[in-house]
């Protein structure tokens, strides 16, 4: 489980599915399979049928990739 700092928790925003795809440039489906596999980060239950991601988890986890590539 991802821990967030306090200081971001306060004022970090929630992405829906939706945002994510746009932000990521992967569907639903794929997004889903590299979460089983650890390779995405793990999405936050809101309620029954809602999850979001901190927009800050997103955000680092597209910097990553982007230094992966450029090495």
């Amino acid at each position: 489980m991802q821990t967030i700092p306090s200081n971001t928790a306060q004022s970090d925003r929630l992405l829906r599915l939706p945002e994510v795809e746009a932000l990521v440039g992967l569907r639903k489906s794929s997004i889903y399979d590299a979460m089983r596999r650890g390779e995405f980060p793990m999405s936050v239950k809101l309620s029954r049928r809602l999850v979001g991601w901190p927009a800050s988890v997103i955000n680092e986890w597209i910097a990553s990739r982007i230094n992966a590539a450029i090495r």
